[in-house]
């Protein structure tokens, strides 16, 4: 991989931890971003508080989770991506926030115009570049 991309990927990554951290007072666990072909998907895991993950073990509870970070992302989400925009040097048309609240995962996606499927595994792929 490109050693300016590996940077650019890092740089994303650190930045929506950041914003992560400041908008709910808790940080990921780990970050997982994925850059290509106009489309940017970051996963926050571990992303749920030890009180989220407590309200999502049931439909409602899980339901009233994923819509408060909905919120959250729909309301604030303009500083992360003014930051994207300014380590990529690429205007981002469109973002959405999906939660998967059985793992704690946090997804976001950027996109321009792209129909995004994202699909969490039930363990980690050994991936070498």
């Amino acid at each position: 991989m490109n050693e300016n991309r590996l940077t650019m990927v890092q740089q994303v990554a650190r930045a929506a931890s950041i914003y992560q951290q400041q908008q709910t007072g808790h940080a990921p666990k780990r970050v997982t971003v994925v850059l290509g072909e106009g489309t940017l998907v970051i996963t926050l895991h571990g992303a749920l508080t030890p009180a989220e993950q407590a309200l999502a073990v049931n439909p409602a509870g899980a339901a009233e989770v994923q819509n408060f970070h909905r919120q959250l992302f729909a309301n604030s989400s303009d500083s992360l991506r003014k930051e994207i925009e300014a380590i990529t040097g690429i205007d981002i048309r469109d973002a959405a926030l999906e939660v998967e609240t059985s793992t704690g995962s946090v997804l976001h996606a950027f996109s321009g115009g792209t129909v995004v499927q994202v699909f969490l595994m039930a363990e980690n792929l050994s991936v070498e570049i």
